[in-house]
């Protein structure tokens, strides 16, 4: 096996690139796209990780139970603080932004994408 990476299939993937770019000083490192500027196939480098979206042609089927999970070293606080500031911009909040039992910093969320976020920070 090559690779393997996280696929969000949400709607209005050309403006979710933007908004992931700037919550985690991605790098565009794939750009597809369709003939309506949406993402055919796009792919971001988060802190050497893949995060690939692509345009959600049909209705979101409810129940989704996947998450993203970033988990960061002890001291890494600012990039927690950072992709909370900008995620939860419209997001529904599952836990704000704090400590947790496992972390000295956590938060969950789903975001205006439909997207489900954990991100938090080693203790040590």
């Amino acid at each position: 096996m090559k690779r393997a990476f996280m696929e969000a299939i949400i709607k209005n993937s050309a403006e979710a690139v933007t908004f992931y770019q700037k919550a985690f000083s991605a790098k565009l490192t794939a750009d597809y796209r369709n003939e309506d500027g949406s993402c055919a196939h796009v792919e971001l480098d988060i802190y050497g990780q893949t995060l690939a979206l692509m345009e959600l042609q049909d209705d979101v089927v409810v129940g989704n139970t996947m998450m993203f999970a970033l988990h960061f070293e002890a001291g890494e606080e600012d990039f927690v603080r950072k992709a909370h500031d900008v995620l939860k911009e419209d997001a529904k909040i599952i836990s704000e932004l704090g400590p947790c039992l496992y972390s000295p910093l956590e938060t969950d969320l789903i975001d205006k994408f439909g997207v489900r976020w954990c991100i938090f920070m080693s203790k040590e």
